[in-house]
């Protein structure tokens, strides 16, 4: 899977997602008892996964099968299909790889109509469902598909994974062993299913990390925009392993819009990583739209930034500047800074590896990286009602006033992961993570004290967001105005 290709996962059907043994057999003997010809259920029965004219051929004539087959395939769906269940973790599995944006396709050797049936009585999240393949020619389908895993119970699952050029993980709920799985080449072997979904998502973030990794070395070298926080931190840090740490550097914009509390920790990231910290002033105040603070505050914003990190990273010989943007970010809806960066030339490293902020939080715990649990830390600005004008005194109203709220809170025992003083024009609004908020109203005098800090800091009026921290609150404002005049 390259970064930029969807995951397509690739999964068998009997004895991987469902326990067919009880209806299979219900079935055989309704067959035997039909034809009179006495079968070894039990044995058949455990061992699922080659065609069913296989499995009937030392009991039958060869020019009788082809009729047989038919006719258990009729039987089948009043007999078979209600009673048989899910195994255990199959819903999870299929759910894993649609959280990670992903699409599944059923390659099973089941008649395909039966195996429809199967899908929609338990309710299966798949794409596409293809029936009557086995072994090496599950490949074919695999391949038209883009499937770079595929999941199976039985060793000609690991043929037809193998066949097709997909990673085939096995999981050990069918009639073939450990051993047997391996033999044939198995390159993942699970207990079950339960263990799928963990399973996955380490694949799917060594994927994308081996990707960033080796975009990262293709660039040659980098100047982050390095705002620290948690994703230009870890792209810093991934930029430093894969070129050293003299072909990277970091650029922290100082500006009004950065508040102090940010600055010497960037600072301290980026002196442990052995980068050189460049940092530069932006002027984004001298742009009107920036000043505007209309929707598309944040374009102005970037392009200034861009605007000057360009020719720093040019007279300091790095050939590209490198943003912290994310998988998630590309889909976050409003993000004109986005578009900014790009018409900048900017590249997106851990955009382009696919990675989401849960995976770069992930990543940087299991790197070390004191950033990795580092609440989001939007600019000043960002705290200003869209159509209030952004001024110097502004932002400096709203950082004193966070500071102090803080403050106000450590006092009474609560300390907050999230804070943000809201500037709606003559009025400053109070949003913290919806425990300590819940823990302070339910205080008369936390809340007054937090009023009281907040008018010391210089807003005319001051309350508490009873609804609590919400990242991005100040877009409600901006989708739905005569809500919030």
């Amino acid at each position: 899977m390259t970064a930029n290709a969807q995951l397509v996962v690739g999964f068998d059907l009997d004895m991987t997602l469902i326990d067919t043994r009880p209806g299979f057999a219900a079935t055989l003997r309704a067959l035997a008892g039909e034809t009179g010809v006495e079968l070894d259920v039990e044995a058949l029965s455990a061992n699922l996964g080659p065609p069913l004219d296989h499995l009937l051929a030392p009991y039958y004539p060869r020019e009788q099968l082809t009729g047989l087959v038919d006719r258990f395939r009729a039987l089948y769906p009043d007999i078979a299909v209600s009673p048989t269940l899910a195994l255990d973790g199959a819903h999870e599995a299929l759910a894993a790889v649609r959280r990670h944006g992903g699409s599944t396709v059923l390659v099973t050797g089941k008649f395909t109509p039966n195996a429809r049936l199967h899908v929609d009585a338990l309710g299966f999240d798949v794409d596409h469902l293809a029936g009557e393949v086995w072994g090496v020619g599950k490949a074919d389908v695999l391949r038209q598909r883009g499937a770079t895993v595929y999941v199976g119970d039985h060793v000609h699952d690991v043929e037809g994974a193998r066949a097709a050029g997909a990673l085939s993980v096995s999981v050990l709920t069918g009639g073939s062993t450990a051993d047997e799985l391996r033999a044939a080449g198995t390159d993942v072997l699970l207990d079950s299913l339960d263990e799928f979904p963990g399973w996955l998502d380490a694949h799917v973030l060594g994927t994308r990390l081996a990707a960033l990794d080796a975009d990262l070395r293709r660039r040659g070298s980098v100047l982050v925009a390095f705002s620290g926080g948690a994703d230009s931190a870890f792209l810093l840090a991934a930029a430093v392993r894969a070129l050293g740490a003299e072909r990277v550097a970091a650029a922290t914009a100082y500006s009004d819009s950065l508040p102090e509390s940010e600055r010497d920790p960037a600072r301290a990231f980026a002196g442990s990583l052995g980068v050189r910290l460049l940092t530069p002033r932006t002027h984004e105040m001298e742009r009107a739209g920036y000043r505007a603070n209309a929707g598309d505050r944040c374009y102005f914003c970037k392009a200034e930034l861009l605007d000057v990190l360009g020719p720093l990273a040019d007279e300091h010989g790095l050939a590209h500047v490198a943003t912290g943007t994310n998988a998630d970010d590309a889909v976050a809806g409003f993000r004109p800074g986005i578009r900014a960066a790009a018409e900048r030339g900017a590249v997106t490293p851990l955009l382009d590896a696919g990675l989401t902020k849960a995976q770069v939080r992930e990543a940087s715990r299991a790197w070390g990286l004191p950033t990795w649990d580092k609440p989001a830390a939007a600019c000043l600005s960002s705290r200003v009602a869209y159509g209030i004008e952004v001024s110097s005194y502004r932002l400096a109203r709203v950082e004193r006033a966070e500071a102090a709220a803080r403050a106000v809170l450590a006092g009474a025992g609560m300390e907050v992961r999230n804070l943000r003083v809201r500037d709606l024009g003559d009025r400053a609004s109070l949003e913290v993570d919806q425990d300590a908020v819940e823990r302070a109203c339910a205080s008369p005098s936390v809340v007054s004290a937090l009023v009281s800090a907040l008018v010391e800091a210089g807003f005319p009026e001051a309350g508490v967001d009873p609804r609590g921290f919400r990242s991005g609150s100040m877009n409600e404002r901006l989708a739905d105005p005569e809500r919030y005049r």
